[in-house]
């Protein structure tokens, strides 16, 4: 797959938000995704920069967990939400599973209060919701498909990517909302590029058996049992199978491990997971009409 063929670094923006800090300006560093902007859509990926909690560089943390106070995190959502001009959507997050699982949040009812999903991407076509996905070197996703006003997040790590969350994603968009993936837009945001993203022998053996075309996804590690995968390009080709065109599909080339100074990295900075990292969250809606939300499906 030549990567060429798709839109790259010109869609997306590296910008600020000054917000209000308990009397005190702070900066909030974010990533715009341009497009989608006149189709009446947000779409933001957060950086490091402009938080409270104690990660540094930076402290823009918007994972909850173990590794930060839900304190922090709170502000650091009010702040992010406040620096891209989405503080009258409701956020929506999920519990990732590093899975294939889908939550479709349709229409009927409203959102409850503390809604518990337990999946990898949100579906849905429900203005003022703000769907996120949470990331710190897996690839975020954003779908929108400005006809129908249909959205999805999607968070494809190396499992999700080979279980096709991508591909099942847009397949529950065409079944639920009609959707035509010819008039839908995708973004492909910040995640270790494929000179960083280093997997072993068992990923590499369930690319090879999932993936005719694992050749265009793998290089070889410099030792033998390892190789570097292009999750990229892997997610870019299920769009290309499920009918959206390269030029519709923009692509990042932010790299959260060589941009660690901008983004947060599980792989560079967890020393093998014994140290607390932060978390980047993507982020898309649609400007609100009214406050209705809606019931989860999980798929």
């Amino acid at each position: 797959m030549e990567q060429s063929t798709y839109k790259t670094q010109p869609a997306f923006a590296l910008r600020g938000g000054v917000v209000d800090a308990a009397g005190e300006p702070a900066l909030v560093q974010y990533v715009a995704w341009e497009p989608l902007k006149d189709a009446g859509f947000i779409a933001a990926f957060s950086t490091r920069q402009g938080g409270v909690s104690p990660f540094k560089p930076g402290g823009l943390s918007l994972g909850y967990g173990k590794s930060d106070s839900r304190e922090n995190v709170d502000e650091n959502i009010r702040r992010f939400l406040i620096a891209i001009g989405a503080r009258d959507f409701r956020l929506i997050t999920a519990r990732q599973t590093h899975s294939a699982d889908r939550c479709i949040i349709a229409p009927e009812k409203d959102v409850p209060d503390n809604p518990d999903y337990k999946c990898d991407a949100l579906l849905t076509k429900n203005r003022g919701l703000l769907l996120g996905v949470q990331t710190a070197d897996c690839l975020p996703v954003l779908l929108a498909d400005p006809k129908t006003g249909a959205m999805a997040a999607i968070h494809a790590g190396w499992r999700g990517t080979a279980a096709r969350i991508t591909e099942r994603s847009i397949a529950d968009l065409m079944r639920d909302f009609g959707v035509n993936p010819r008039n839908c837009i995708a973004a492909l945001g910040p995640a270790a590029c494929a000179d960083c993203y280093e997997v072993g022998s068992d990923v590499i053996d369930i690319y090879k058996k999932e993936f005719g075309y694992w050749r265009k996804l793998l290089r070889k590690h410099a030792q033998s049992n390892k190789a570097y995968l292009d999750i990229q390009a892997a997610n870019m080709q299920q769009m290309s199978f499920c009918g959206i065109t390269p030029d519709r599909i923009y692509v990042s080339s932010f790299c959260t491990m060589h941009n660690n100074d901008l983004f947060f990295s599980y792989r560079k900075e967890s020393n093998g997971g014994t140290l607390p990292v932060g978390r980047s969250i993507s982020v898309i809606g649609a400007e609100p009409r009214s406050t209705r939300g809606g019931k989860a499906a999980v798929t």
